[in-house]
């Protein structure tokens, strides 16, 4: 089970990641063009909101379960047991936070310039602590397993 889930959430990242280069890239020509907020705007939004928080049921069930996490006050000297026990989720629960700000504060907006302007913001920070807190793991980027 653990390996099966490891493995879906490093494929789940792939399109988590897909999905924010897409959305802020239509979200800024959107916004620098004044375009309305268009269905497909809207759709892409809600499916980076499922997949992230589909990433966040995965991520919690490993945090688990998996042999990496550490629950003990050795993990705060050991760089890799600190990494996985407080790093990793904490940075990625700050992007998830952003990327769910992003999609309920946006449709509380009324001009699609507004919108597209919240979206790339908060989802463009979101993207950059994700990038961040991956890097700094020391496996590799577009690594699948641990």
């Amino acid at each position: 089970m653990y390996s099966f889930l490891v493995i879906l959430h490093s494929l789940n990242r792939f399109i988590l990641l897909a999905l924010l280069l897409i959305i802020l890239y239509r979200s800024f020509t959107g916004w620098r063009s004044k375009s309305e907020f268009l269905k497909t705007d809207n759709q892409l939004s809600l499916f980076l909101f499922i997949s992230t928080h589909t990433q966040l049921l995965f991520g919690l069930i490993l945090y688990f379960i998996s042999p990496f996490v550490i629950f003990s006050g050795a993990s705060m000297k050991d760089s890799v047991a600190r990494y996985w026990l407080v790093e990793h989720i904490t940075g990625m629960l700050i992007a998830i936070a952003l990327i769910t700000i992003a999609r309920i504060s946006m449709k509380k907006l009324s001009s699609g310039e507004a919108k597209h302007k919240r979206m790339f913001i908060y989802n463009g920070i979101a993207l950059l602590i994700i990038i961040l807190v991956i890097a700094s793991n020391q496996r590799g980027f577009f690594s699948i397993s641990w």
